[in-house]
């Protein structure tokens, strides 16, 4: 988070959810690309196709690569200019680099090109669900329980650490 900015994710509610908050950092920043044109189609109930125009540029102009849910597509052609000679140039041989974020659940399941378009298949994978029930445990003997206070004590331990302070317990 930056100093002096407030979100909605400052709130004590919202416990961490620090990787949410850079994503949307890192989406207002590629907010400002505008080339290559793209579609983004949605295909069935589960399935996304994104689809660049990348006239001019081969297969191994293009890189496509996904990390921290962020799909990002560049684009370079190769230079071989010095051997043509434009009489007018319209069609200009620039790099690119466009980029995605990705919600979890959302997999690249491959890449294809066709007639300039670059065609990138998406899909929504459902997870299952990992509802678990937490057992209630009462004191014994008036006492805490032990892995209550193994929880506890690892907090403490853990707040020393940030606090750099070198205290016994």
């Amino acid at each position: 988070m930056t100093a002096g900015r407030l979100t909605l994710f400052d709130s004590p509610l919202f416990l961490g959810f620090d990787e949410i908050e850079k994503t949307f950092d890192r989406m207002r920043k590629s907010a400002g690309e505008g080339y290559p044109p793209y579609n983004i189609e949605q295909l069935g109930d589960y399935g996304f196709q994104i689809t660049l125009a990348v006239a001019g540029f081969s297969m191994d102009d293009l890189d496509v690569e996904i990390e921290h849910n962020q799909l990002t597509i560049r684009g370079k052609q190769s230079e071989d200019d010095d051997e043509r000679i434009f009489l007018h140039r319209g069609i200009a041989a620039r790099q690119f680099q466009r980029s995605f974020i990705l919600a979890d659940g959302i997999e690249v399941r491959g890449a294809a090109m066709d007639n300039g378009l670059l065609h990138i298949a998406l899909e929504r994978v459902i997870p299952e669900s990992k509802a678990q029930k937490i057992e209630i445990k009462a004191p014994t003997n008036g006492k805490q329980h032990a892995s209550i206070a193994s929880i506890t004590s690892a907090i403490d331990v853990e707040e020393d650490k940030q606090s750099n302070k070198k205290t016994k317990k």
